[in-house]
């Protein structure tokens, strides 16, 4: 925990910073990075401002988890890779975040080929594909709509 130091990603949750959420539950929220290591690239976030993942207590690392698995299994539907990666990183922010991205090869893993700008309107495409993937599986109570 932070002792009273919000971060880049608490200020996205409170809305104070634009993102596009494609997940959002009590406990943590999933929106599109912005650096993508490939379509529909997504982060799972605790609400919880926590720093490194060891730290976390386990129930929440069991629910970003779950959430990532459901994250991922709409990134393998919209993208149709042969693997969807993830990934628990935490140098870029110091936030407990999980990447979810297609990976159509170990390139896919090295955040040195990560997009360095993205393209507005394909970014709001992925993720309006990923929040209607998410609700033809049954996750519409957790998908905001936009």
């Amino acid at each position: 925990m932070f002792a009273g130091m919000s971060t880049l990603f608490t200020k996205i949750i409170d809305g104070e910073l634009p993102a596009r959420f494609v997940w959002s539950d009590d406990t943590c929220v999933g929106f599109l990075s912005i650096n993508p290591l490939g379509p529909g690239h997504t982060l799972v976030v605790p609400r919880a401002e926590v720093d490194h993942w060891v730290d976390a207590q386990s129930g929440l690392v069991v629910h970003l988890t779950a959430v990532s698995h459901v994250i991922g299994n709409a990134v393998r539907a919209v993208s149709n890779p042969p693997r969807v990666g993830l990934l628990v990183a935490g140098f870029e922010v110091p936030h407990l975040h999980v990447h979810v991205f297609p990976a159509w090869d170990m390139a896919a893993f090295d955040f040195a080929n990560a997009a360095t700008t993205v393209d507005d309107a394909e970014q709001d495409a992925h993720a309006e594909a990923l929040r209607a993937a998410l609700r033809a599986a049954g996750h519409a109570d957790h998908v905001p709509d936009a």
